[in-house]
């Protein structure tokens, strides 16, 4: 198996490829942030500008956190698929996979763009990208309905989702918060029950680059045929974390929660998978917010000291239990504002 973080070791096998000729001399970047892949830029022409993602058994967080790399071939599939169900040029383009060495070349995002977390963390959300944001993910539930009797079988096996998500987010937090255990259990009961459109399962800012205000979508590997009410819990949760986070800011980004609910509920209330689509989204949105600080991979810029408050609040909600995604984002802003 080939480290494509070194980067003689990856120029000799892109030439045994084929992908590159003895006159190109690639240009390598080891590309850091993501826990679940080695990841390189590689740049030999304008025409050949790569970004290469190489799947790691053992995750690099503190937990001991594994997975299949046989991931990144889903992840491959993936953005196969979506660059059929959503507008051009939402997904990078596909390059290359192998198999043997679990790997995956796409096309790299030329600059100038902008990381859309980075952009969360360092000024306030802007509504273009929020409405577009959840337009996206609406995209890819209807589109993919549409298309179930393709994409369904192609994308039926969940077991990379069970190892990335509902296990170091659902499992692990139940394990550490006994009080939630019923709540959490129950969701992961109806999320595998639910098997309605494709799910991203990592759709978060942190995985949107914004070039000219056009999102592109990135990091495919846990995308399987399921509940698409996680996707909108994993992205509210962000959003709402950063209302923690950036307290100064915070009207500003419940305000940015309620807008993304309202543009992909608007897209999708009637949509014929929707049936008690609210709920289920409040429910994961409850999970999220619980599970980035209490799970394997807790939000790197809550402190301490927030992640204890955050926990705090998502135990009194989730007993209370919202019963719209209104109130809850009401509620929780109102319990922040309470604590301080």
């Amino acid at each position: 198996m080939i480290n494509i973080e070194s980067h003689q070791e990856l120029a000799r096998y892109l030439l045994e490829q084929g992908l590159i000729t003895n006159q190109e001399k690639p240009n390598c970047k080891n590309l850091y942030g993501g826990v679940s892949n080695r990841t390189v830029w590689v740049s030999c022409s304008p025409a050949k500008n790569w970004v290469i993602k190489q799947a790691l058994k053992k995750l690099r967080v503190k937990e001991d956190w594994f997975s299949d790399p046989q991931r990144i071939h889903r992840e491959a599939e993936g953005l196969r698929w979506l660059a059929k169900l959503t507008t051009p040029g939402s997904v990078p383009g596909f390059i290359f996979e192998d198999h043997e060495q679990h790997l995956l070349i796409m096309q790299a995002i030329t600059e100038p763009h902008h990381n859309y977390k980075r952009l969360l963390l360092e000024a306030e959300p802007k509504k273009i990208h929020t409405t577009r944001f959840a337009h996206l993910c609406a995209d890819i539930h209807r589109n993919s309905y549409d298309r179930r009797d393709e994409i369904a079988p192609k994308f039926a096996d969940t077991g990379f989702f069970e190892s990335l998500r509902l296990d170091p987010y659902y499992v692990f937090s139940a394990r550490q918060l006994p009080e939630a255990a019923p709540f959490l259990f129950k969701l992961i009961e109806t999320t595998r029950a639910r098997k309605r459109t494709l799910v991203h399962g990592d759709y978060s800012p942190k995985n949107i680059l914004i070039q000219n205000n056009q999102l592109i979508l990135l990091d495919h590997e846990v995308i399987h045929f399921g509940d698409p009410a996680f996707d909108i819990g994993f992205s509210l949760a962000h959003f709402l974390s950063k209302a923690h986070f950036r307290s100064s800011l915070r009207s500003q980004f419940t305000a940015a929660a309620h807008l993304f609910w309202q543009s992909y509920f608007k897209l999708t209330q009637m949509a014929p998978w929707a049936a008690d689509l609210e709920q289920q989204c409040v429910n994961h949105t409850l999970g999220c917010l619980l599970a980035r600080v209490a799970g394997k991979s807790p939000l790197e810029y809550l402190s301490s000291s927030q992640r204890t408050l955050q926990k705090m609040i998502l135990l009194q909600l989730i007993e209370q239990h919202p019963a719209t995604m209104q109130s809850l984002i009401e509620q929780f802003e109102e319990r922040l504002n309470s604590y301080g």
